[in-house]
Parts: C-alpha cells; sequence; structure tokens
C-alpha cells in the first residue's frame, strides 16, 4: 500500500488511496480536484523515498467532498474581582477531501 506525506495549509498529513481526510480550509467548490504538488514522502511496503524538502515531480490527486464547520469552540476570559468577562466562540473552517490518485 502506498502512503504519502502531504503538505497543506501549514500541516502534515499521511494519506493513501481512498482515504477521506479534513484538511484546512481550501477555495474550490465541491465535486472539484485539486491537486497536492507538496509532497514530502512516499512510503511503500517495500521502499520509502523522502524529500529534501520536496519530492520532484510527486502529486497527490484528491477530489473535494464538501466544506465545512467544525464544532464551536467557547472562549471565556475572566478577571477575578474585577467584574470583567468577555465570552467569545470560534468554528473553524474546513474541507473534506478523498484521496484519488498517489503519482510520484
Amino acid at each position: 500500500m502506498l502512503h504519502a506525506i502531504i503538505e497543506t495549509g501549514g500541516k502534515q498529513y499521511r494519506v493513501a488511496e481512498g482515504d477521506v481526510v479534513f484538511i484546512e480550509k481550501i477555495d474550490a467548490a465541491a465535486g472539484d480536484e485539486v491537486t497536492f504538488s507538496r509532497v514530502l514522502a512516499l512510503i511503500n511496503d517495500t521502499d520509502s523515498r523522502f524529500g529534501t524538502p520536496l519530492l520532484d515531480g510527486a502529486t497527490v490527486t484528491a477530489k473535494i467532498i464538501k466544506n465545512g464547520k467544525g464544532k464551536k469552540v467557547h472562549i471565556f476570559k475572566y478577571k477575578a474581582k474585577k467584574n470583567e468577562r468577555r465570552r467569545q466562540g470560534h468554528r473553524q473552517p474546513y474541507t473534506q477531501i478523498q484521496i484519488e490518485t498517489i503519482a510520484g
């Protein structure tokens, strides 16, 4: 089984063909195909290839399933005895992709 380590959105992901992965949001619509050219490593059962820092000519193609937002994270800050309180929420946007092919 061939695995690849790709970099997108400042994070690294280990993926294989057919995997469904949640990554940082990309500006593309659902159903579009994206190609990741920042491939750091290709790992096979018999051998492995690692880039310094990237592998030349290696690409990973994926299909976008959907864009969305994660669960809400509540942030609450306060200062004791000062009657100072602040409440805030955040939902991190994501893109769900399915890995189609790993070439290289």
